[in-house]
Parts: C-alpha cells; sequence; structure tokens
C-alpha cells in the first residue's frame, strides 16, 4: 500500500517541477526533482520512464523542450541538450 502512496506522490511532484519550469522557478523546479527521486530511492521504486526522460541527470532539472532543452534527431536516437550541457541519448526506430 504504502507503494501506491509514494507513486501518487511522485506523479504529483512531477506536476509541479512542470509548472515550476514553465513558470520560470527553476530552483524550486530542481528541488521537486530531488525530493521525487529521494523518494523513489527510498520506497525501492523506479521512476516512470516519462519522469526520467524528462530530467537532467547532472543538474536535477525538469526538462522543457524551448525552453531549457534542446531536442534533436540523429542517426537511429533522440538527443536531448540541457542548459548545463548534459546530453541525454535515447533509442527510437523509424
Amino acid at each position: 500500500m504504502p507503494d501506491s502512496v509514494a507513486a501518487d506522490r511522485i506523479e504529483r511532484l512531477e506536476a509541479l517541477a512542470r509548472a515550476a519550469t514553465i513558470d520560470d522557478e527553476p530552483e524550486l523546479a530542481r528541488r521537486y526533482v530531488r525530493l521525487a527521486r529521494r523518494i523513489a530511492q527510498r520506497q525501492r521504486l523506479t521512476l516512470p520512464r516519462s519522469f526520467r526522460r524528462r530530467t537532467c541527470d547532472r543538474c536535477d532539472a525538469f526538462l522543457v523542450p524551448g525552453r531549457n532543452a534542446r531536442v534533436r534527431l540523429q542517426d537511429g536516437h533522440v538527443a536531448v541538450t540541457c542548459d548545463c550541457g548534459e546530453i541525454a541519448r535515447y533509442p527510437y526506430e523509424a
């Protein structure tokens, strides 16, 4: 039962981080991302794929394309570049 509470809280923190990033409050968004990661670690949960792909592993920023992230399609993968310089690559099939 605690897992469902933790999963709900992680989803809520993801929504709050997205809103904070859009409202131009990056430090608040980073705090929400760090809190969600800590909850997942303590409860031994895997973060949802959507959350993992929308956050920077280096600076914990919530990534919004065009605002603080650049998204490019390259040979067989998507490259997401954060403002801090971190590049995340995810495979895709065309």
